[in-house]
């Protein structure tokens, strides 16, 4: 369990009183897990304050105001706790950039993994990546397809570590002629690394690690790494042991390296690792007409040992999903898929001890059905899978999220659902036949249809999620809120499961019952305590289903903590939460006053799914190879849309344009003083050099006005034209039309103002 997530007050927690909530107004922010904020957990839901906007905080009695810039809120009797997340700040590193030096912009570590940002040196043609820490104190060389290009800044990422607190990165610049250049060279260091969450069914009774990890993160000392891009998904190679008398064959492309497995002769565990976005048209071939890439095992339940996994916040799939057949110690993580055939992961047959975590899963290609709209579903398991784990899972609007399933299973199959953030998505969270289900901590975060749906020999243990805005928390078929507004059923006309509940919170549903408060018909058993068994007298309606109190047998069950169901929120919309590393790098804010209701598929989304390109340039050395797109411009905007009629002041504190209007390409610096714009002093610049760049579009004429470091003087081309001034500041009314912003001579931009002309 991770506890360093926010700093809790204890002083501001309050009893729940049940009465209306007093709000003057409502100034509050999306949340946001990269801003410190405040977060405020109420009876009636959750609310976000950016710490650097707030100004008081006062506590009188049950009253609490907040007080910022935008306005003040009032809440009385209604709030239950207070908590800060840290933002930034979480697992970062420490360095110092010195003048001639490779420039460093970010250094952190994340989930058995680390990563370093840093700006491109002059003459530089590569940069060899070492690092230390987790027990050695030798720095060792990462592999060079680690090594990538975003345009305007480097990014390397370290991939198998031990969790641990005492991490250094190196980044030494290489010249033309493989050179390092030592005396440029740049070190992070005290970067913290994490541990992934490894509780749940897929790791119980299987001690060697699923996929081709060990439990302590490192990879198994006989794996094997494979990098996957857009242009050698059909070209990369891999020998394998192909027959029993250790004959090797070499199999070429991402599906053949795969199928080579499936004879099961090769017992070497394989990591292939993803960079960019992989799409349909770049892969080899796809074993599975229905699905695309097939991971199948020569015979039921066959050790396969292959993670497939992202390198970094930009790795993406589009076009295809993931069936997985005849399989053990199968792990996918920390990518996303988009657009998928069918099933974004289906686990389809004879499976044991499968780990699905950190992906963000989108849209699939529509269907022939009705409710297929969005895709047929997103992860599905069925057909005698067991020892499964689906956990930090971001489903971004999904139409059916999970089936869980069939009825051919001799079952029990045993699956968890852990710590998912179940964005928008409609039903299916998961939808269970036969299995005994685990579902815990996750964040069911405006849900239109329903949350848990237990039909046909089922059993689900339902504990500590947070429910926001889920229409039916928990149902069992033909009974309770399954039938309380159509006789047919809200998901299956089929036998009902049975559900215990316990310590669970919930807001903004339509309706839930407990046993407690219908014997006959309820949505679930409430219990008094984590350990109490549901009687035998507790049946379903239509079947006279009983729970089979799985969660109690030493003999079936996991170690595991659960967190508060209270801070689930703040954890899965974390740094260390659901999706991606750093929730990867698509940005999409629902609107939760028209989405939470809504089952359809969002156009706008859907086009920005059809339309994303990453950002990345390629692997330094081999031009273009596997960002999805072709602008190197790190901008999620880039070109920018039109400006007009508003104040718009762009800085570069966090190493990047703090607006995305502005198409930037250049190197940033926190070590060139200091430039005063409207009181407030910026530490971080952009450096005008021979490759600087700033694009813009003005939609109306505007003012604009540059800022330099304050011992500076302005010098700068603007639309090719060198101007200077006697002070650090350089102004000029600019005409509707694009703009470009260059070098006249070495200078440090801190802050671009544009603002409207009568």
């Amino acid at each position: 369990m991770r506890k360093n997530y926010f700093i809790s007050l204890a002083f501001c927690l309050f009893t729940l009183v049940n009465v209306v909530a007093q709000t003057s107004s409502d100034h509050s922010s999306s949340a946001n897990a990269m801003t410190r904020q405040m977060m405020l957990t109420m009876s009636d839901g959750m609310r976000f304050y950016n710490t650097d906007q707030i100004e008081n905080i006062a506590i009188d009695n049950k009253l609490v105001t907040v007080t910022q810039n935008a306005g003040t809120d009032s809440f009385n009797d209604k709030i239950l706790k207070i908590a800060f997340n840290k933002g930034q700040d979480l697992n970062a590193g420490t360095f110092q950039n010195q003048e001639g030096a490779v420039q460093l912009i970010e250094a952190r570590g994340w989930l058995e993994s680390a990563f370093v940002k840093f700006a491109l040196l002059e003459g530089a043609a590569t940069y060899h990546i070492y690092y230390k820490g987790g027990g050695s104190d030798e720095f060792t060389q990462i592999d060079g397809p680690l090594v990538r290009n975003y345009g305007s800044y480097g990014r390397a990422d370290i991939i198998g570590l031990k969790a641990g607190t005492n991490y250094s990165i190196k980044v030494v610049p290489v010249d033309n002629n493989g050179n390092e250049q030592t005396e440029a060279a740049a070190t992070a260091s005290q970067i913290t690394v994490s541990a992934h969450n490894r509780s749940g069914f897929a790791h119980l009774n299987w001690s060697e690690g699923v996929g081709a990890y060990q439990n302590d993160g490192t990879l198994k000392s006989d794996a094997r790494v494979v990098y996957i891009t857009k242009n050698n998904a059909k070209t990369v190679s891999l020998d394998i042991v192909s027959d029993s008398k250790g004959k090797t064959t070499t199999y070429t492309g991402f599906q053949q390296i795969i199928y080579g497995y499936q004879k099961g002769y090769e017992k070497r565990p394989l990591a292939i690792r993803l960079i960019g976005t992989i799409s349909d048209t770049d892969v080899d071939e796809f074993l599975s007409s229905a699905e695309g890439i097939q991971i199948k095992g020569k015979s039921a339940n066959m050790p396969m040992h292959i993670t497939i996994e992202g390198v970094g916040d930009d790795a993406v799939t589009k076009g295809f999903g993931f069936l997985i057949r005849n399989s053990a110690s199968i792990e996918l993580r920390n990518f996303a898929n988009m657009l998928c055939m069918d099933d974004a992961v289906s686990i389809d047959t004879d499976n044991e001890h499968i780990w699905v975590h950190h992906l963000d899963l989108f849209y699939g290609k529509p269907g022939g059905d009705a409710d297929q709209a969005k895709g047929d579903g997103t992860i599905d398991l069925k057909s005698d899978s067991k020892y499964i784990t689906i956990s930090y899972n971001h489903l971004w609007d999904s139409g059916k999220a999970s089936l869980c399933g069939m009825k051919s299973e001799s079952g029990p199959n045993w699956i968890t659902y852990h710590h998912n953030w179940f964005d928008h998505s409609d039903s299916r969270h998961p939808r269970i036949r036969t299995m005994s289900v685990h579902v815990w901590n996750n964040y069911y975060d405006g849900n239109s249809k329903y949350g848990v749906g237990a039909a046909y020999k089922s059993n689900a243990f339902v504990e500590a999620n947070y429910f926001r805005n889920c229409k039916y928390p928990m149902l069992i078929s033909k009974q309770g809120s399954d039938i309380a507004t159509d006789p047919d059923g809200t998901f299956s006309g089929e036998d009902g499961g049975m559900i215990k509940s316990w310590k669970n919170v919930m807001h903004g549903q339509k309706r839930y019952v407990t046993y407690q408060d219908n014997a006959t018909q309820f949505d679930a058993y409430e219990a008094s305590s984590r350990d109490e068994q549901v009687p035998a007298t507790v049946k379903a309606v239509l079947g006279g289903r009983t729970y089979d109190n799985f969660d109690t047998n030493p003999q079936l069950m996991y170690s595991y903590e659960p967190d508060d169901a209270m801070e689930v929120p703040m954890i899965v919309t974390g740094w260390l939460g659901a999706g991606r590393m750093n929730h990867g790098d698509f940005q999409w804010l629902f609107n939760n006053a028209t989405e939470d209701s809504n089952d359809k598929v969002i156009a706008d989304l859907k086009t920005a799914i059809q339309n994303y390109k990453s950002s990345l340039v390629g692997i330094f050395g081999e031009e273009n190879t596997g960002g999805g797109g072709d602008d190197p411009n790190p901008n999620p905007n880039p070109g920018g849309d039109e400006i007009t009629g508003e104040t718009i002041l762009c800085t570069f504190m966090e190493q990047k344009p703090s607006s995305d209007l502005f198409t930037i390409t250049g190197n940033y610096s926190n070590s060139k003083g200091t430039a005063t714009i409207d009181g407030q002093d910026y530490t971080v610049c952009l450096k005008m050099e021979s490759s600087t760049s700033v694009k813009f579009t003005l939609g109306s004429k505007m003012k604009m006005t540059l800022y330099f470091g304050n011992t500076e003087t302005a010098s700068v081309k603007v639309d090719g034209t060198k101007h200077t001034t006697s002070t650090n500041t350089y102004e000029e009314t600019l005409e509707i039309g694009a703009h470009e912003l260059t070098k006249a001579d070495s200078r440090n931009l801190f802050g671009i103002k544009l603002q409207a002309v009568e």
